[in-house]
């Protein structure tokens, strides 16, 4: 099993029970959840070793952060206990054509004050195989931007493979923003994951006619843009889930791959999601799939496939992490998704 660095913010997640609207919500169920720590609980989940680095306050908020994260056998002993406060985001689940809505209140966050001095990256990054992160840390803040590159800077310093997933949140920053840093960040990066908007608003690359609101895919405008991206930063994957959204409860799911040395372009399975119990951690759940079909040796189109199978089934689980285990994601992307009772 590989061993597997994620970098991020873990927030405490508030969202409204029973998919109520905020107005009427007279109490929030709690979980913990963030992109990379998503990532490290599903590795974890799937027998690698996870370590997540982040900071988080000296306080009891920040001690039950990390017990929820210990609590899936994710490595916690890079934490810096540092700050203020623990993020928090607010999530109104969406039905049917209502959307689903998210509120941040993370700003001045522990990982948003966060010093480089804080983190031994030498040590962080000794005898790891992966490093993972995503657009959303250097979002965060100015100096979550400059941690990230330092991290980086180490990661690939040390030998180890590198990969991003885009992840563009419009609520932290502008696509101008994004694209300043991001594409600095990419010379760093060995695979690249994302969708259409992230391509597009974060490194300025566009699918063809793709319209995901209108469940329109037009894949050879992919292939156009994996071969502009990797020319331009020489990843050796390109990687991009493929969201057909008719309606907050009911997508299609599949993904797209490209090899950047043979150029070779896959196209996977396609699930039919619906109904959706929580697609929030849905992208998270794809991208430690890849990472870990690539870290287990897979060649690029079943580790793929195994991605894809792992973030439907997340789709069905409430909360930001994929509990699933290894046999049910292999049974699914196998061609067993008849939801049968298992005695």
């Amino acid at each position: 099993m590989a061993r597997i660095v994620t970098m991020g913010e873990i927030m405490l997640r508030l969202s409204t029970p029973n998919n109520e609207k905020f107005i009427q919500a007279d109490e929030f169920d709690i979980n913990y959840g963030g992109g990379e720590a998503n990532v490290a609980v599903s590795l974890a989940n799937y027998g690698h070793e996870a370590d997540f680095v982040s900071a988080l306050p000296k306080n009891p908020i920040g001690d039950a952060a990390i017990a929820t994260l210990r609590k899936y056998n994710v490595g916690t002993k890079h934490i810096s206990r540092s700050g203020e406060r623990v993020g928090i985001y607010f999530l109104e689940t969406g039905s049917a054509m209502r959307a689903s809505n998210v509120v941040y209140d993370r700003a001045h966050s522990s990982i948003s004050t966060a010093k480089v001095d804080e983190f031994d990256f030498d040590e962080i990054f000794k005898d790891a195989d992966w490093f993972h992160f995503t657009g959303i840390t250097p979002a965060v803040s100015d100096s979550a931007a400059e941690l990230t590159e330092a991290a980086l800077k180490a990661a690939k310093k040390a030998g180890v493979t590198v990969s991003v997933d885009l992840n563009f949140r419009k609520k932290l920053w502008s696509s101008e923003k994004a694209k300043k840093i991001m594409t600095n960040l990419m010379q760093y990066v060995d695979v690249c994951i994302g969708n259409e908007e992230d391509a597009e608003k974060v490194l300025g690359f566009k699918p063809g006619n793709t319209d995901v609101t209108a469940g329109e895919l037009e894949l050879n405008g992919y292939v156009d843009i994996f071969n502009q991206m990797c020319d331009q930063f020489k990843f050796k994957y390109v990687i991009s889930s493929l969201r057909e959204s008719f309606s907050a409860s009911n997508n299609d799911w599949s993904a797209c791959i490209m090899d950047g040395s043979t150029r070779e372009f896959y196209h996977s399975k396609k699930y039919h999601v619906t109904p959706i119990v929580d697609r929030v951690g849905g992208g998270d759940s794809f991208a430690a799939g890849v990472i870990c079909g690539l870290c287990d040796k897979k060649d690029f189109k079943s580790a793929l496939e195994f991605a894809v199978a792992a973030s439907a089934l997340k789709h069905t689980i409430p909360g930001d992490f994929n509990l699933v285990t290894r046999e049910d994601v292999e049974s699914l992307a196998g061609g067993d998704g008849s939801g049968r009772v298992q005695r």
